[in-house]
């Protein structure tokens, strides 16, 4: 086994898996990682399962360094610069570190969150099964709360093998957030609805784990905005009395007493979590067949990644080392 240490990591930096699931009946909500799909790629890459532990990185700066053993590690998730002792790094590709090796992680350029996952994985106890931290429960391990410098993680030591790997990145996918209408449409009035799927919505600053918080019209209730608590799944758009919607996100409550205008389809939710405070989001209403239809092509995408794997070897240059070659430096210019 090998041990890491966290020199840097801001507020959102914290260990996930897929989460904590069989516990809401008794008020713990599932935590786990806000973009499940980035997460399954960096555990694949380094032989993992899908939905193994990870550290989470928010969109600020983290930096750590490999105080014993030999590491392997994959990123995957927001686009940020990644540097070790000056050389650049990666993502979507294995990366072996040695120890005293320090990684420098800058803020992330393009999305919101970074899943680091390692080769052996992240060695702690579950909590009722996870090790996904749920910061307001105070649970989790090998920490209950978001990294903080000097922390330490033991992770599986870096096999013997030659080669690393790669995995290429995925198709985008853009267009209007889908969703699925209600539970509580009824709650609110027909202009409000038509509002709620033709505005240009702005993520709030105001947003975290728990929820996005939307920024545009305000919707109208039809019947109030008080409803008798029910439970609250991943991605339901509560709106409260302010007529703004709420998407609630991995860290929300597991009930709720506020009516729900829609779901977004859990295959969209990987997308919602990587756009940045700001980012101007549309939404569009599907049916309940479609949104499960998607779901299961989602779960056949986690399934397949490992197959989509390849070597870096035999002749294939890695793209850490195409960027660090300085290719253009022998230039000239033909004029002359």
């Amino acid at each position: 086994m090998s041990t890491i240490e966290i020199i840097e990591a801001g507020p959102y930096t914290s260990i996930q898996d897929r989460g904590r699931f069989g516990e809401q009946r008794y008020g713990l909500g599932p935590a786990g990682a806000m973009d499940r799909l980035s997460l399954g790629i960096a555990n694949v890459l380094v032989g993992q399962a899908p939905g193994d532990a990870a550290i989470e990185i928010g969109p600020l700066p983290m930096t750590f360094r490999v105080t014993e053993g030999v590491v392997r590690i994959a990123v995957a998730g927001a686009v940020r610069g990644m540097t070790s002792d000056g050389r650049a790094l990666s993502g979507h590709e294995t990366i072996l570190l040695n120890e005293g090796d320090r990684v420098q992680m800058r803020a992330a350029s393009q999305g919101v969150f970074t899943y680091l996952a390692f080769e052996g994985g992240i060695r702690a106890e579950p909590v009722l099964g996870s090790l996904s931290v749920h910061a307001r429960a105070g649970i989790g391990c090998p920490y209950p709360r978001a990294l903080q410098p000097g922390d330490r993680i033991t992770v599986g030591g870096a096999s013997t093998r030659e080669t690393e790997r790669l995995l290429p990145p995925l198709a985008e996918t853009h267009g209007p957030l889908r969703v699925v209408l209600g539970p509580q449409d009824e709650h609110f009035t027909p202009a409000a609805i038509a509002a709620f799927l033709a505005a240009d919505w702005t993520i709030s600053s105001t947003s975290d784990r728990m929820g996005f918080r939307l920024e545009g019209p305000k919707l109208e209730h039809a019947k109030g905005f008080n409803i008798i608590s029910d439970g609250i799944a991943f991605g339901a758009i509560q709106v409260p009395g302010s007529g703004q919607p709420l998407v609630l996100m991995a860290d929300r409550g597991t009930t709720g007493g506020y009516p729900k205008i829609a779901v977004v389809i859990s295959a969209d939710l990987p997308r919602l979590a990587q756009m940045p405070v700001g980012s101007k989001i549309r939404f569009a209403a599907v049916s309940v067949a479609v949104a499960q239809l998607e779901a299961r092509a989602m779960a056949v995408t986690l399934a397949g990644l490992k197959d989509q794997v390849r070597e870096i070897g035999g002749g294939e240059l890695s793209s850490a080392f195409l960027l660090g070659a300085n290719l253009a430096g022998g230039a000239v210019d033909a004029l002359e």
